[in-house]
């Protein structure tokens, strides 16, 4: 019977693969059972503090079993999750518990060098009622509470009820908010039902061909959909091994690819560019590598060449995604050449339907450029309350605009040429300039600024802030840079600023960013 919600498809997998590995992570591995009771002890925790139907619990930690737990906990319980990328800042996460009405965070307590319930402090969050914290030993404190305290008040709520809170649960209901920054200059939550998620990994697994007994390194961060429902979801579904990598040092990648026989192994070109080029590479032995996916930017045919040749992969993937479409949208296939490979993100996934549009609403011609446009069930429901921005992406036929430039070839075979959004792609993190500028006019000393995205050999792309001061400040570089470090995820902080006495402007006073990229 196939699962039809997110915890079903968790308790299943426990009742299917029993003691095979689950999940890998910094601290250790963890079975399909253990993790099925894991859940069911968060699930009815989550239950004890009054999480039902509905309601909304953010989980803002790095890679690691507990957060599957915690996520799939809290939706047993009936409750909504809302996943937080541990790169954001306190006044990032802070707005977004606001906006989708978190009543419980979940977060880990030290976290490469940072503490990050303490960057919450000072912000109002009147709906926010306790934060939960991983990875250490914490009394309780205000609105603090330990994760093994948390668990432990779970233990009043007799099975039977999470037995019926478990039936209750339906496809239909609100799995998942996906926060996804927009061209407004703020984050906006794309809604999912459970029957969509649980797509969004299905399709994955059919594109890709990753099955029971794979051994599956994921990059991305469990807040990501790429990691998330194309991830432990997925893992979840096929009942494959799921390594969770929460730093990208190429040594210690090509170290796990070696110890552990990693065969599949979606990542960024930057990723596959720095382990191809790293001086140790031959220290390591990467033969197990069956499967590599990537995607997310350009990929150079030679990077492609080189992995067949030289690491001896035996089949590489590119694709199309968005997390507005839960994921995939297309795909290459085992028999495409290296051309379509390198040059296309494939095909239409199954169930997917995609087309280009030419600026007067019909459909381009093959080779001819247009809006991307993708259509599938899984295509999210809409923004969280902002109907305006849902009509703007998703049109009365069902189709979900991108904002992309494309061309289709007779093929069917996408190549995406452009952009209508004024974004850029840091290391496979979709950047918003007018997100990034809304947060530095907040900057004391900043008067006007304007970001673009600006080539980088690691990264394929970085931002660059231009910055008019305003009049009798001496605001400097090292200023900027050390305040978007505060406040900024660090994909987000430009890696470059640009004093400038004044910004280009057209008629009607926008900036015309065309000008800068040629300034750049």
């Amino acid at each position: 019977m196939l699962a039809t919600t997110i915890p079903a498809a968790l308790f299943g997998a426990a009742d299917r693969f029993g003691d095979a590995t689950a999940l890998v992570d910094d601290d250790g591995r963890i079975s399909f059972a253990a993790l099925g009771q894991a859940t069911r002890r968060a699930a009815k925790a989550f239950m004890a503090a009054g999480i039902g139907k509905g309601d909304a619990v953010g989980v803002w930690a790095p890679n690691m079993w507990q957060w599957v737990a915690a996520a799939a906990g809290a939706q047993a319980a009936g409750g909504v999750l809302v996943p937080l990328n541990t790169r954001m800042r306190g006044r990032e996460v802070a707005a977004i518990v606001n906006r989708a009405r978190i009543r419980i965070l979940v977060s880990i307590g030290e976290f490469l060098g940072c503490d990050y319930p303490a960057m919450l402090h000072g912000y109002d969050m009147p709906g926010l009622q306790r934060i939960v914290v991983l990875g250490r030993n914490v009394s309780d404190i205000g609105e603090r509470q330990a994760w093994e305290r948390f668990l432990a008040q779970g233990e009043q709520v007799p099975d039977a009820e999470l037995e019926a809170r478990l039936a209750a649960l339906r496809p239909d209901d609100l799995a998942d908010i996906m926060f996804t920054s927009g061209t407004t200059g703020e984050a906006k939550g794309a809604l999912f039902n459970h029957r969509q998620s649980l797509l969004g990994a299905e399709t994955w697994l059919a594109t890709s061909g990753v099955s029971g007994g794979d051994r599956y390194m994921a990059f991305g961060p469990f807040s990501h959909t790429a990691s998330y429902k194309a991830g432990w979801v997925a893992a979840l579904l096929c009942g494959c091994t799921l390594y969770g990598v929460n730093k990208l040092d190429p040594l210690s990648i090509m170290a796990l690819i070696g110890t552990e026989k990693i065969n599949f192994m979606p990542a960024p070109p930057t990723i596959l560019q720095t382990i191809l080029t790293h001086p140790r590479r031959p220290d390591f032995d990467l033969s197990s590598l069956e499967f590599i996916s990537t995607g997310a930017a350009v990929v150079p045919i030679e990077l492609v060449r080189r992995l067949k040749l030289e690491v001896g992969v035996d089949r590489m993937a590119t694709g199309y995604g968005l997390t507005e479409c839960c994921g995939t949208a297309t795909s290459t296939r085992p028999e495409d050449s290296l051309e379509i490979v390198a040059n296309t993100a494939g095909r239409a996934a199954p169930g997917i339907e995609v087309c280009c549009v030419r600026p007067d609403g019909g459909e381009a011609a093959p080779g001819e450029p247009g809006e991307v446009l993708v259509r599938a069930a899984k295509v999210t429901l809409g923004y969280l309350d902002n109907p305006k921005a849902t009509a703007e992406a998703i049109d009365k036929d069902g189709w979900l605009h991108t904002g992309d430039i494309g061309t289709l070839d007779e093929a069917g075979n996408l190549k995406i040429t452009d952009r209508l959004k004024d974004m850029y792609i840091v290391g496979g993190f979709n950047c918003y300039p007018a997100e990034i500028e809304r947060d530095l006019a907040g900057l004391p000393g900043v008067m006007h600024c304007a970001v673009i995205g600006v080539p980088d050999e690691r990264l394929g792309e970085v931002g660059r802030a231009y910055i008019v001061r305003a009049p009798e400040s001496t605001l400097t570089e090292a200023e900027v840079a050390i305040w978007c470090k505060q406040n900024l995820a660090n994909y987000k902080a430009p890696r470059s600023i640009v004093f400038v006495e004044s910004l280009p402007l057209n008629a009607s006073g926008k900036v015309m960013k065309h000008e800068l990229r040629a300034m750049a």
